[in-house]
């Protein structure tokens, strides 16, 4: 069984009912979630052996973490206990035209303290295949840059696989401070989640030619990105049109050896929750390279494994490969007896 191993924040997550504003609701739903344990989560689903590494405070909010992860079948053997609090983030539920908003509260977590020091990734990384990580841990603390470039570094020791998702979040840090740490990471990644904005504002690159659209644009990106980082072997996003709230179109994108791969487009309507979407893509493109698919289908079953994330309450995707192969595969809607 392979080993996969992910380091990233999980929080608690409050959102309100559809229709309810954040300042006036007097009932919230909750859900566990962050982008590396939703990528656990669907991994660990996925047969594989995952260990997720975090740190959480030694109350019963950490005791229902640890209880979160184990049942969706990822391992806790290096989530961490202590500190002060389990992070939080606030979700005004979106309607229509009117885009959902989020309110973080994560500031002095247990996993923003977390130092170097208190991990060892010599032992985390043993007989490992994958290591996930995204930006959004980077953008926690300066100690967590630092930490996160460490475990990129150490992963490559152990010739560990790397997969990096720049996940840029506009209220958890500047451009320019995402901008300079991004780029010490990159030489140690071997693969990335990226889109044509990250690629402008975050890289620095040039802006295509007008003429470019969508594909062609989106190739143009990712040939700057290999040029300028060749040890980057795959790299991949998504195309979505938002048309409300509640209906979008998606499409996969993955780059390999100089080639874009694009899944069908999916119309995506009566959306029951949006996040954790992307998280789902990932994994569903971190199952294909592990398998070994050819990449007209892994990129199909990542964005098959990112529209079903969207029929489900949660952070979480809670689909078998089987049952994603078999959506990819039929018509929209159709009752499967």
């Amino acid at each position: 069984m392979k080993k996969i191993i992910t380091l990233g924040e999980i929080m608690l997550r409050f959102s309100t009912n559809i229709g309810e504003r954040l300042f006036k609701a007097d009932q919230v739903q909750m859900h566990y979630g962050g982008a590396e344990a939703n990528v656990a989560v669907s991994l660990a689903r996925f047969g594989y052996h995952v260990q997720f590494v975090s740190k959480v405070p030694e109350n019963m909010l950490g005791l229902a973490v640890d209880r979160h992860l184990q049942s969706n079948g990822v391992q806790t053997d290096f989530l961490l206990k202590g500190g002060e609090r389990l992070g939080t983030y606030y979700v005004e539920s979106g309607v229509g035209l009117r885009s959902a908003q989020v309110t973080y509260d994560r500031k002095y977590s247990s996993f923003s303290q977390l130092t170097i020091e208190e991990i060892d990734f010599d032992e985390i990384f043993q007989d490992a295949s994958l290591f996930h990580v995204t930006g959004i841990t980077a953008a926690l603390s300066p100690s967590l840059r630092e930490l996160v470039l460490h475990s990129l570094k150490k992963a490559k020791e152990h010739g560990v696989t790397t997969s990096f998702d720049f996940n840029y979040r506009a209220k958890l840090w500047s451009q320019e401070e995402a901008s300079d740490t991004i780029k010490t990471f990159l030489p140690y990644v071997d693969g990335c989640f990226c889109g044509e904005l990250d690629a402008i504002y975050l890289l620095g690159i040039e802006k295509a030619a007008p003429a470019l659209e969508g594909r062609a644009k989106l190739e143009y990106y990712y040939q700057k990105i290999k040029q300028l980082y060749p040890n980057i072997r795959f790299m991949s996003s998504t195309f979505r049109q938002v048309i409300s709230a509640s209906t979008n179109a998606l499409q996969g994108n993955y780059y390999l050896d100089g080639e874009l791969y694009q899944s069908k487009v999916h119309q995506i309507e009566h959306i029951v929750e949006r996040i954790g979407g992307g998280d789902a893509f990932a994994a569903g493109i971190l199952y294909g390279i592990v398998e070994g698919m050819a990449p007209e289908e892994l990129v199909e079953f990542a964005a098959a494994a990112s529209v079903l994330k969207h029929t489900v309450h949660g952070d979480c995707n809670i689909f078998s490969p089987n049952e994603i192969k078999e959506f990819a595969s039929q018509a929209p809607g159709k009752i499967v007896r």
